[in-house]
């Protein structure tokens, strides 16, 4: 089938969701996908920030080879072995407690929310303004951009919105009935944005002092994609609750939502049929593996200095780049105002897949196992997708 006949078949079947661009991906290698014709793509979007141990990664490929020929999914009737193995290992890495398992990142800060709920007893939640969380009702309740929500009020009550990077104006926002706070350690949908240093360490103070559990929405920043395996990590702090998902499965659906000792579910009080299932939790831990054994953490943060370094480089009256924020390999450019669609037209058109993000940023989250070699490749794509 030829990319043509794809979108014409969406066209006829398929709910019109997506704004997509025009190019079916058939088959992906290392940070490289292919489309049905057969032309390659360097994949510096790495299918939103899912691909961290590259396309068709031979470890995570041969543990989930060897699971199908096991067993797929028990539901969560039954204890599986690969499910206790990764909620030990999660435990590890998050320096916390007990994980429950989903299927998405939206999933699992909806876990997070209820969780927040029944360990406090309160029902306020805070979130941050430009925030984005998820698009089911408890995540789009915390999440900013109107457009996204407007269409299916009433949302669930409780939330309240502050100014990110304000640790102020959380303190002031806290009530008696507040419950938790609900924040992205690098907000990524909004454009890539960093908050001040010490803004982790000051809003983990406020919660602490005033009795408000602190969530942490790591499921983009998660998974060594900022040079630390949680981005918290870099503030030397611990949340109450951290939600990942994205590069946890290399792409196979799976969420996590991890707890701080002594916050947990009742019986009964949350479940998931396909959540924590044999397959993911294979998957998972293949690439926890890969990120240990290949060092990718460190890699991320070199690779991600090179690619700031060199893309700052590149600023200049001829250039509509306007700077580059971030951490580790999430990185945003500031672009001049509408001009972001372009770019990313452009670059697709020289074989560099890049992601717009509103009409003033490129987003840009390659593989953690991406060369050097190929971050050459795409800063000289950029360079020229970005002259004015």
């Amino acid at each position: 089938m030829q990319s043509r006949q794809v979108m014409a078949l969406e066209a006829r079947h398929f709910q019109p969701c997506f704004t997509r661009k025009p190019l079916a991906v058939a088959r992906g290698k290392g940070s490289r996908v292919y489309d049905l014709e057969g032309k390659a793509y360097l994949d510096f979007i790495g299918s939103l920030g899912t691909c961290v141990v590259g396309h068709g990664n031979p470890v995570v490929l041969q543990a989930v080879k060897a699971q199908l020929g096991k067993i797929v999914s028990t539901s969560n009737l039954y204890y599986s072995e690969p499910q206790a193995l990764l909620a030990k290992r999660l435990a590890r890495v998050s320096g916390l407690g007990k994980s429950f398992f989903s299927n998405s990142g939206s999933e699992s800060v909806e876990a997070a929310l209820k969780l927040a709920r029944k360990a406090s007893g309160k029902k306020g939640i805070i979130a941050t303004e430009h925030a984005f969380h998820g698009r089911t009702l408890g995540a789009l309740s915390a999440t900013s951009k109107e457009k996204y929500k407007a269409y299916c009020r009433p949302l669930v009550p409780g939330f309240k919105e502050i100014p990110f990077n304000d640790a102020r104006a959380l303190e002031k926002a806290i009530g008696a009935d507040t419950a938790a706070f609900l924040v992205e350690p690098i907000q990524g949908e909004a454009g890539v944005l960093v908050p001040s240093e010490g803004y982790l360490q000051e809003v983990r103070e406020i919660c602490a002092k005033r009795d408000v559990l602190l969530i942490l929405d790591e499921v983009q920043s998660g998974v060594a994609r900022t040079g630390k395996f949680f981005a918290y990590q870099h503030e030397k702090i611990l949340p109450d609750i951290v939600c990942t998902a994205k590069g946890l499965g290399n792409g196979f659906p799976i969420g996590a939502t991890i707890a701080a000792a002594g916050i947990e579910f009742g019986k009964g009080d949350h479940g998931s049929t396909f959540g924590g299932n044999p397959l993911a939790c294979a998957a998972a831990l293949a690439v926890l593996d890969c990120i240990q054994e290949q060092g990718l953490e460190a890699r991320a943060a070199e690779k991600g200095a090179w690619l700031a370094k060199a893309l700052n480089a590149v600023m200049g009256p001829d250039s509509a780049l306007q700077g580059v924020r971030g951490r580790g390999l999430m990185l945003g450019l500031g672009v001049q105002g509408g001009k972001a669609d372009a770019v990313v037209d452009a670059c697709r058109a020289q074989g560099l897949l890049v992601n717009g993000v509103g009409d003033d940023t490129i987003r840009l989250l390659p593989p953690l196992t991406v060369s050097l070699k190929e971050c050459r490749q795409a800063v000289a794509v950029l360079e020229e997708a970005l002259a004015v």
